[in-house]
């Protein structure tokens, strides 16, 4: 990150800082994409540990005790997002990164929603994490919201 982007996200809310994690997930799946369609396995490996990594971090970031049922949904699709990340890498698949990228798209466009609605924006700063990064709550059904195909993005095998 350059220090116009460090500098930029200094003031940012809970939900902002969210919205700016989820954008870098998405670049880091279209770098992967890239990467897959050269056969580039090194590139495509490190863009997937790089959004991995932000994955684990909004995990580990949840408060399932102040975030409730909301936070349990959201813990639900970012291990479905895990998966279907390291589903994509194993199979050198650019379509399941572009899976990975339309689902963490359409929470990125609910927490844009919950943004731009003040009572909703103040909910979600108020049920904050324990972590430093401050990751609101938002309802979203985050387990069926991943499909693959018709099968879970929950069953993988490490």
């Amino acid at each position: 990150m350059d220090t116009y982007q460090a500098h930029a996200l200094d003031g940012a809310s809970g939900v902002e800082l969210t919205i700016a994690l989820y954008d870098g997930i998405i670049r880091f799946m279209h770098n992967a994409i890239e990467a897959a369609q050269r056969n580039d396995v090194e590139r495509r490996r490190a863009a997937v540990k790089r959004a991995m990594d932000i994955v684990i971090h909004l995990q580990a970031t949840l408060n399932k005790d102040v975030g409730g049922k909301p936070a349990e949904s959201l813990s639900d699709f970012y291990v479905a997002l895990f998966a279907l990340m390291l589903q994509g890498s194993q199979a050198n698949s650019a379509k399941k990164f572009e899976q990975v990228i339309a689902n963490v798209r359409n929470v990125r466009d609910a927490w844009k929603q919950v943004a731009s609605d003040a009572g909703a924006s103040q909910f979600a700063e108020n049920a904050r994490p324990r972590a430093d990064l401050r990751q609101p709550r938002l309802p979203v059904d985050g387990g069926s919201a991943l499909r693959d195909e018709g099968h879970a993005a929950t069953s993988w095998t490490a």
